[in-house]
């Protein structure tokens, strides 16, 4: 039996699309993906980068998540740093996994993110 991961969700609060746009699509590179109309009508939004498909559904008593997480490994990581940073985006880099470059960053509702290095080593 093959398994492949078709998408990940994560959740946000009432009204926060443009906000999660801003940072997904402008400072990550993923598109927006056009939801079935059905589900539009909940709100939230649905990426796409290359095979990474992330959806984001409204939930009304959101809270961030803080510690469960979405980790992404980017080609362009030196560049995207410049980017987060120049957009006011914090980044937590984190050294315990000797030989990969990756950090922890917050996306606009506060839920964590790790970026990885995809040209390091692990």
């Amino acid at each position: 039996m093959t398994l492949e991961l078709d998408h990940v969700q994560v959740a946000i609060g009432e009204g926060s699309e443009a906000a999660c746009d801003a940072f997904y699509v402008t400072l990550l590179g993923f598109e927006i993906v056009t939801k079935p109309p059905v589900l539009a009508r909940r709100g939230g939004r649905w990426y796409q980068r290359g095979p990474v498909t992330l959806h984001l559904g409204v939930d009304p008593q959101f809270r961030p998540a803080r510690k469960a997480h979405v980790a992404l490994r980017v080609g362009d990581y030196d560049d995207l740093m410049v980017r987060l940073e120049g957009a006011g985006v914090a980044t937590r880099p984190d050294e315990h996994l000797e030989g990969t470059r990756r950090c922890y960053v917050d996306d606009p509702v506060g839920n964590r993110m790790e970026l990885i290095d995809a040209n390091s080593l692990r």
